[in-house]
């Protein structure tokens, strides 16, 4: 009888990171595609308008048109099209925001978790006070402040979120930092800085990594709720959060209007989420 193997769980975890991380990393190749090509993939002008076509239904329901695969909303705006401009400015303010919130927040998180002191307190208190503020209504009223536009989002993402990598950033500095290694450049002659960034920043990068991709998905929702009030980008231009609003006053006539853009919202965050879960996954050094 032939004996049973064992179950290796590190085995199983580097199975199912490498699984999420391909289909997370696919779905957002493909929509970075399909955001970038929009202009010459996109069957009808998003902002072109046609009472007569007005909530045309998807291209497999009765009463369709031809051309119009995922239907038309109230002003015969094509629904496909609308969804992929969009997907422009999602992924626009995912990808500066997040990254403008990762080098701030991690800098002064690094910086206080490392040099400590003054350094520490002054920052940490910092952290302390801006979370005091409720997000969502300190963006609103930053956008209320800058103006509607895509810089005013990215501004207002950026503000409130840094504190997220700070807190974390900062964490994982102190941890590295009491470690023999750290000690060991600082008796070979190496100065704070250097060690910190030599040392310390190659050792949380990985923390840094799974926080940016998670920071991406965020500022997707971000723009959305934005958008959804009404306090995102110009109003004729397509956004998600926009047309989730408009499909919201006539979900029983066009279902289609609603639905569309909300599942591409939810597998964008969700492939954020999973791709940085499997990058966590993938450079933890227990599971190697």
């Amino acid at each position: 009888m032939a004996e049973a193997k064992p179950i290796d769980g590190r085995s199983m975890i580097r199975r199912r990171a490498g699984l999420r991380l391909w289909l997370s990393a696919g779905w957002l190749t493909l929509l970075c595609a399909v955001a970038l090509l929009a202009p010459w993939i996109a069957p009808k002008d998003p902002l072109a308008q046609d009472l007569f076509l007005g909530r045309l239904p998807p291209f497999w329901v009765q009463g369709a048109e031809p051309g119009y695969w995922l239907g038309t909303d109230s002003l015969g705006r094509d629904v496909l099209s609308r969804i992929l401009h969009g997907a422009r400015v999602a992924l626009a303010v995912a990808l500066v925001a997040g990254t403008i919130t990762c080098l701030v927040g991690a800098t002064l998180g690094l910086m206080a978790g490392f040099l400590r002191g003054w350094v520490d307190m002054v920052i940490s208190r910092l952290i302390d006070i801006w979370m005091a503020f409720p997000p969502v209504l300190f963006s609103i009223l930053l956008i209320a402040v800058l103006g509607p536009g895509l810089w005013s989002i990215i501004i207002a993402i950026v503000v409130i979120d840094w504190t997220r990598f700070a807190r974390v950033v900062r964490a994982e500095a102190m941890a590295q930092g009491a470690m023999d290694y750290v000690a060991s450049a600082r008796v070979a002659g190496r100065g704070r800085i250097g060690t910190m960034l030599r040392e310390i920043l190659p050792n949380v990068l990985p923390t840094i990594v799974v926080l940016l991709t998670l920071e991406m998905g965020i500022a997707v929702i971000v723009e959305a709720i934005l958008s959804f009030v009404n306090l995102s980008i110009s109003t004729d231009d397509p956004t998600w959060g926009g047309m989730i609003a408009e499909g919201r006053t006539s979900v029983h006539q066009a279902w289609w209007v609603l639905v569309f853009p909300l599942i591409t919202l939810f597998l964008t965050v969700l492939s954020f989420s999973q791709l940085g879960e499997g990058l966590k996954d993938r450079f933890d050094p227990v599971l190697r």
